[in-house]
């Protein structure tokens, strides 16, 4: 009697045989998101690299990675700390991108979040139709509706004002989208607990369904976060005020036809990665969680 524990030669070389692709294949992806990571990251490392030289060197040989340390120094970094003019501008473009960021992220996910709850949690006629007319929304350029926008703004006295950025983009579509995508792979069950227990529709939303939407919170606050932070256009519109620049529009003014300031330009774009990249490293599992938890329901 043969053996029940023997394993088959042909299995066994087929096994072999897929262990082997799998590997060849795990091979082949590591060396081109490894070639990918480093297409992306050159950039980065050269600006990194070209703000601890003088900004004559980026005018004679541009971004380029050299590692020769004889004319690298903190300089540039010194002078956005040393209390002039021009610093007193950058800081106070810091400022004003701090307070717009963390305003409208805060905004944004409190009236995404209770917009998608309604869509999402709620039945009643034409909810299908009003959800695929905020997802027709997602497919409008922003530059189409640039002029719309802002002939709003000065009808209601918005212009040269931080309510003028915040306020258009605080009904964001893909928010939206995002928060309802996660919803619907909630029970249903729990509004009924809820409503059982003597819970009244705002208890159930903020205390029991809130706390459960946190990996989308998490990683819509990056996302919306990351957006306002790059955000030049609508601002750049927007404000008038040399005082409430932004820190996009205020290192744009350092390239005149007058003359170009590359040494606060190129310290000062450095510094401002620094807060999206902190934020990101933090929380970037979140994103991971937020982005996974709603793909499959049940």
């Amino acid at each position: 009697m043969a053996n029940a524990n023997a394993i088959n030669p042909e299995t066994g070389k087929q096994y072999k045989s897929v262990r082997r692709s799998r590997f060849i294949g795990s091979i082949f992806a590591t060396a081109f998101f490894a070639l990918l990571s480093a297409i992306l990251i050159y950039p980065l490392f050269c600006g990194f690299i070209a703000s601890f030289r003088p900004g004559r060197e980026l005018i004679r040989r541009g971004l380029a990675l050299n590692l020769d340390s004889s004319g690298m120094s903190l300089n540039n970094y010194k002078y956005l700390f040393s209390g002039n003019a021009d610093s007193i501008k950058y800081w106070n473009w810091f400022k004003n991108s701090m307070i717009l960021t963390l305003v409208t992220v805060a905004l944004t996910l409190i009236v995404c979040y209770f917009v998608a709850y309604g869509i999402t949690m709620y039945k009643f006629k034409l909810q299908k139709v009003l959800f695929m007319l905020v997802i027709a929304t997602m497919m409008v350029p922003f530059e189409i509706l640039l002029m719309p926008l802002y002939q709003e703004m000065i009808d209601i006295n918005l212009i040269d004002s931080m309510w003028g950025v915040i306020l258009p983009g605080l009904c964001s579509a893909s928010t939206i989208f995002f928060f309802h995508q996660y919803m619907i792979s909630l029970p249903a069950e729990l509004l009924d607990a809820g409503r059982i227990d003597g819970a009244n529709e705002y208890y159930i939303s903020v205390k029991i369904m809130m706390p459960i939407t946190k990996p989308a919170f998490s990683s819509m606050a990056i996302l919306c976060a990351m957006g306002a932070w790059n955000n030049m256009l609508w601002p750049l519109m927007v404000f008038r005020s040399a005082d409430k620049f932004t820190l996009t529009i205020g290192l744009n003014t350092l390239l005149t036809p007058y003359g170009n300031n590359y040494d606060m330009l190129i310290a000062g774009s450095m510094l401002a990665i620094v807060p999206i990249m902190v934020v990101f490293l933090i929380f970037q599992r979140y994103i991971i969680d937020g982005m996974t938890a709603g793909a499959v329901k049940g």
